[in-house]
């Protein structure tokens, strides 16, 4: 029962506020950077798509 007890007070490791923060920056980078990002991926999908057509020719 006191193993319990003490798990339970045990405050170390991250909390809700820690990962509500985490995900609202990140969600605010994503925004930001929305169109940095769309043009990056786009990039990649095109250089996947030629190697893909280089390869099946």
């Amino acid at each position: 029962m006191h193993l319990l007890q003490s798990f339970l007070r045990e405050d170390d490791g991250m909390g809700v506020v820690e990962v509500i923060l985490i995900m609202v920056v990140l969600i605010a980078m994503v925004v930001i950077f929305r169109d940095q990002i769309t043009a990056l991926v786009a990039s990649i999908w095109k250089s996947i798509n030629q190697s893909a057509k280089s390869i099946t020719n």
